[in-house]
């Protein structure tokens, strides 16, 4: 295996700093206007994570291309961290958007587009009722609450760098075995030990031992982990999972919303997940703000039976905009047009496509890494072999590399998602933008293993 010369990397790294500076002015000047208004310069805090010494300002994108302020042009292979996974701005999703805003944005009343998305999900899914919300943290928070009131229990259970969005129950890590918050977490409410058990993903054993002590109400989980590499479950891991927690009395929570990419389903019915609830968030409304949690019948006889009509405003689920006419317009047209089996059909080669070129690079010069697929998402990692946890994924993170490889593709055209090593195609996406992250990945390691 070729051993990582870090000399070598800090060179080549600052190169590739140099050249950025140089391209990227009217970025430059943008971000310094920025500092006066903006904290930390960007509209969000972790826009500042992007390789560089400041983020790309964008002036136009569309499908699986954008264009930024300097008039440099784009392949985008993060699509917004799967929030434009249907490709920027789809002419079917912007003509049904701005009917909509002619029509009425938001009215605190449901839409004729509600009852389509609510059919539709069912179908997609197989859970029987659904919720609306703007995001899928949102979703994931009110499941998290409906699973504790209708279960009685106080705690749920997360895996080990599982990342579910900004729900505070989520930010938990296992150190040396022991429940306690995330490296990073600002200002938890509690020790999320308090609310929270971690177990590692892939361990059946752990599992069982967590959910034993009777007070887990809940399993948020993504069927596959995304947020810390692909990982991809055992065979016959979800059955048993399943099984255990029916058996202990805790609900299953699957987070879809980056496993989407799997098919137009997701995994749960590819894999005959059979969740009680589920979440799907980002990609649903094609960009346009949305989320969705869904439910079994049982489940949402559960609901019913406890939380009551005069006080379902105050319950601690909702939000004024939640379900608003012009998300439930822009679901309508991203699940009836964009998120369809055909799109996938496109999309999935794409992604091999991908994986193949990286994984012959890797290859070609015995770097110790490996790269892995779901559906339209393909990711590589610094581990000699496809980590089965998050702990083993965690482990083999290498922050300079990884700014490295990511700066190195930016300044020759190509985004990469800024927290890892994703790549997602959207049904926009061509052979040739795949063949010039091919080319781009192979001369960078290429200059990195000489």
């Amino acid at each position: 295996m070729t051993a990582l010369n870090r000399k070598k990397l800090k060179e080549l790294s600052d190169r590739e700093e140099h050249r950025f500076m140089v391209e990227h002015p009217k970025s430059a000047a943008m971000y310094q206007m920025a500092q006066d208004s903006l904290l930390g310069g960007v509209p969000m805090n972790w826009m500042k994570k992007w390789a560089g010494a400041f983020p790309v300002f964008v002036k136009h994108a569309k499908g699986a291309h954008f264009t930024d302020v300097d008039d440099r042009e784009y392949v985008d292979l993060c699509l917004g961290d799967t929030g434009a996974m249907t490709g920027h701005s789809p002419d079917v999703v912007a003509d049904a958007v701005a009917r909509q805003v002619r029509r009425g944005i938001t009215l605190m009343l449901p839409t004729e587009d509600s009852v389509w998305v609510g059919e539709d999900l069912k179908r997609r899914f197989g859970l029987a009722y659904w919720q609306f919300t703007l995001t899928a943290t949102d979703a994931n928070r009110f499941a998290i609450r409906i699973a504790r009131e209708i279960t009685q229990r106080p705690k749920i259970l997360v895996f080990h760098y599982c990342y579910h969005g900004t729900v505070d129950e989520a930010f938990a890590t296992l150190h040396d075995g022991v429940v306690g918050p995330r490296r990073g977490n600002i200002g938890p409410p509690v020790n999320p030990a308090e609310t929270t058990r971690v177990v590692e993903f892939n361990d059946i054993d752990g599992l069982e031992a967590a959910l034993q002590h009777g007070d887990v109400a809940c399993v948020l989980a993504e069927p596959a982990m995304t947020n810390v590499g692909i990982i991809l479950p055992d065979e016959g891991y979800w059955s048993a999972a399943r099984g255990l927690a029916r058996r202990h009395g805790a609900l299953l929570i699957a987070d879809e919303t980056h496993t989407i990419c799997a098919g137009p389903g997701g995994c749960t019915p590819e894999w005959k997940l059979d969740p009680d609830m589920l979440v799907f968030g980002k990609a649903i409304g094609s960009g346009i703000p949305g989320a969705t949690y869904g439910c079994t019948e049982e489940v949402a006889e559960r609901i019913a039976a406890r939380i009551q009509l005069e006080d379902c405003d105050v319950g601690g689920i909702g939000g004024t905009l939640a379900g608003n006419a012009l998300s439930m317009a822009a679901m309508r047209a991203t699940l009836e047009h964009l998120l369809t089996a055909s799109a996938f059909e496109k999309m999935f080669p794409l992604a091999k496509r991908f994986n193949d070129g990286v994984a012959t690079q890797i290859q070609k010069h015995g770097l110790p890494w490996n790269v892995a697929r779901l559906g339209c998402r393909a990711e590589y990692t610094f581990s000699t072999r496809a980590p089965r946890n998050g702990g083993e994924s965690a482990a083999a993170a290498d922050f300079e590399l990884e700014r490295f490889l990511h700066l190195f593709a930016l300044n020759r055209g190509v985004l990469l998602t800024p927290f890892h090593n994703m790549a997602l195609m959207c049904p926009e996406t061509t052979t040739a933008d795949i063949d010039l992250h091919t080319r781009v990945f192979a001369e960078a390691v290429g200059e990195l293993a000489s």
